[in-house]
């Protein structure tokens, strides 16, 4: 392990709220306004931190231990992504399974603290996250099991980087079923439009934002800073897929894929405001369509 492996989590931490900032800023423009500064999500943040954490007698230790727990899975998967040329701090033979068991104990942690208000509103929004999560994990295994059978070995940071343009010209069909399979996957995790709208208030259609309505202070914004970090880990992921570049020089690689994150950041941005949310008996179906891609790409690089 040299210096350079500890590089992709410190840029994570580093850049993850800005990636969201991108995102509003793209609903913004898409919207004829001029928006927040890119830079909002980290004052809000800020702003959070400062003030206190107001707990409901009713809640225990799992509500307040939800927020840290939650942070602390994510931090532990970012340390098994890589960023392009730059390896993950962590690897191992297997890492690509606990990566994904990570992601859904962070998420898990989210659930009991909802639970844990004895609110009924929250316990709803706990269910649908627990259901469609359910669906969604299948995807993202056989995602990945496709990507560590074309590479050959069960580590993210090889199987990434086995990834290249030559791969593509051999395998095109297969890694585009990733990637439709991976984007779907995204966008659930995230809570992000077709699946959830992060901005709704409306009662009956919240998913994710309802289960953090009684968290407050530092707690809500580890939270929100969790839920950066998941969508940069996740990127991470589908952009080194997506674009292969090894070019040799560490920088120029990095950069690229730096560059690939916050174009799927406004991606994400131009589908929030073209798409509108699909009706919660739908997005199973779509989450199914992801788990049919994925199992089809894994098909096709056993052959």
């Amino acid at each position: 392990m040299n210096s350079l492996n500890a590089l992709p989590l410190l840029i994570a931490a580093v850049l993850a709220p800005l990636a969201q900032g991108v995102i509003n800023r793209t609903k913004a423009i898409v919207a004829g306004r001029v928006g927040q500064p890119l830079i909002q999500p980290y004052r809000d943040m800020l702003k959070l931190i400062r003030k206190g954490a107001v707990y409901s007698e009713t809640t225990s230790w799992i509500f307040q231990a939800g927020p840290v727990a939650g942070l602390a899975a994510v931090l532990c998967a970012g340390a098994l992504v890589p960023l392009a040329a730059l390896p993950a701090l962590a690897e191992f033979r297997g890492d690509i399974v606990v990566i994904a068991y990570l992601l859904a104990a962070g998420r898990l942690f989210t659930i009991l603290a909802a639970l844990d208000t004895g609110s009924s509103f929250e316990g709803m929004g706990a269910s649908r996250e627990a259901a469609f999560s359910a669906l969604a994990e299948p995807s993202l295994f056989l995602a990945l099991a496709a990507l560590a059978r074309r590479a050959g070995t069960a580590s993210l940071t090889p199987a990434i980087a086995a990834v290249s343009a030559r791969t593509w010209t051999q395998a095109a069909p297969a890694l585009c079923l990733v990637l439709g399979a991976l984007l779907i996957v995204f966008l659930c995790e995230n809570s992000r439009i077709p699946i959830d709208d992060p901005t709704t208030h409306l009662e009956l259609t919240m998913i994710h934002e309802v289960m953090v309505l009684d968290h407050g202070g530092p707690d809500l914004a580890m939270i929100e800073y969790a839920g950066a970090l998941k969508m940069w880990v996740l990127g991470a992921i589908l952009v080194g897929v997506a674009l292969p570049f090894h070019s040799g020089a560490v920088w120029i690689d990095t950069a690229i894929a730096l560059a690939g994150i916050f174009a799927l950041a406004i991606v994400v941005g131009l589908i929030e405001s073209l798409m509108a949310r699909l009706r919660l008996l739908r997005v199973p179906e779509l989450l199914i369509a992801a788990t049919i891609l994925a199992a089809l790409a894994l098909v096709l690089v056993r052959r």
